[in-house]
């Protein structure tokens, strides 16, 4: 690993990117290892020197970026995805401005919830619940196949797929009505799940199982407000990811920002070190990176400010904050979140060995990225 990254710093410094805070044989400052820990996304479907998510990635070194076709907040498409020889042209000039590999994410999940539409080029495709109505995890893995090729050919890294949420309340906004699940059965959402992963892995895309400990059981939307899921949560829905964690095929966990009262009567999951280390790393085991779901969603957003957010979720557990700028567009989210992350371990508040722990985990997934 030490090998690995004095190579980092000199093709970082032989590209022109911002000064390494690091010297010979030396690990990368502080302020390099937080922006790692930071995901944003951002506006263009090209990227300029200047640009806010160039100097983000030149100067604040944040580790990867969340693509999206629709922007929300000025309800117009064509945000980063037009076609595809246009988002390959993006993801080449993304990578370009950095030496330390970046993550370059995006929602394709299929059906509804699929940044790259059949109208702009792109490979037509099912959502989860209607390919497992069929009983064959092959129609899965045939999908998931062609997803995971098309996503490689675009230079796009990162899934942030499959959900492993249990489809136990079919009213539920955002997972049962969109058709996000595989079923109500865990071992029926685990079949299909562990084949969409595996297609992936075969590309050399990560994936980021979802959500939890689970979103399945909620009435409401974390995108609008506050979602109490205590009185229909079940540990039942807890059985996917343990089955992918213990089969060793989940690269990252995404979060869900549901209060689970069962699990932690202070805080929601995304900010509960009960939930997110004690019951996901400690009982299931899991040793992989912890990304959070988007942090600028009304659950979060409204009750909590900047310094809380960031400051809870690490000390949580999350490994990657998501800003995915497309709740509200915040152009200088990165930077206000990487000075809050400094201030809060300068304070003490945040151990900085909470900060070297992500970080070793971002890089541990990252190193394959640099082939």
């Amino acid at each position: 690993m030490r090998i690995f990254l004095c190579a980092w710093i000199a093709l970082a410094l032989l590209a022109g990117a911002a000064p390494a805070a690091a010297g010979p044989g030396e690990e990368p400052g502080l302020d390099e290892k937080i922006g790692q820990m930071i995901m944003v996304g951002f506006r263009g479907l090209s990227v300029a020197d200047g640009d806010p998510v160039d100097r983000d990635i030149r100067k604040r070194r944040i580790g990867g970026v969340i693509l999206f076709d629709y922007d929300v907040p000025s309800r117009t498409w064509g945000r980063n995805i037009e076609s595809p020889g246009q988002l390959r042209a993006l993801t080449d000039s993304l990578k370009k401005r950095t030496a330390v590999p970046l993550f370059i994410a995006v929602d394709q999940e299929g059906g509804r919830i699929a940044r790259l539409k059949e109208k702009a080029g792109f490979p037509p495709t099912l959502s989860q619940k209607r390919l497992a109505a069929a009983g064959d995890p092959g129609r899965t893995a045939r999908q998931a196949e062609r997803t995971a090729k098309t996503l490689a050919g675009l230079g796009i890294n990162l899934n942030l797929a499959p959900v492993v949420d249990l489809d136990l309340n079919q009213d539920n906004p955002v997972i049962g009505k969109l058709e996000r699940s595989f079923s109500r059965d865990p071992g029926t959402v685990s079949r299909h799940a562990a084949v969409v992963i595996e297609a992936h892995r075969r590309h050399g895309i990560l994936t980021a199982p979802k959500h939890f400990p689970g979103h399945g059981s909620a009435a409401g939307d974390t995108h609008e407000g506050f979602v109490d899921v205590t009185g229909r949560w079940s540990a039942l829905e807890l059985e996917p990811f343990r089955t992918l964690i213990r089969r060793g095929e989940a690269d990252l966990i995404m979060t869900a920002h549901v209060f689970n009262g069962t699990l932690d009567p202070e805080w929601p999951s995304t900010f509960s070190r009960k939930t997110l280390t004690d019951l996901l790393r400690g009982d299931l085991g899991f040793s992989g990176v912890v990304i959070s779901d988007d942090l600028q969603m009304k659950a979060i957003a409204s009750r909590y400010g900047l310094e809380t957010v960031v400051g809870q979720s690490i000390l949580a557990g999350v490994d990657i904050l998501l800003f995915a700028n497309n709740s509200v567009y915040e152009e200088d989210i990165a930077a206000r979140a990487a000075a809050t992350i400094r201030s809060l371990v300068d304070k003490g508040v945040i151990p900085k060995g909470r900060i070297d722990e992500s970080w070793r985990r971002i890089m541990r997934l990252k190193k394959p990225l640099s082939r």
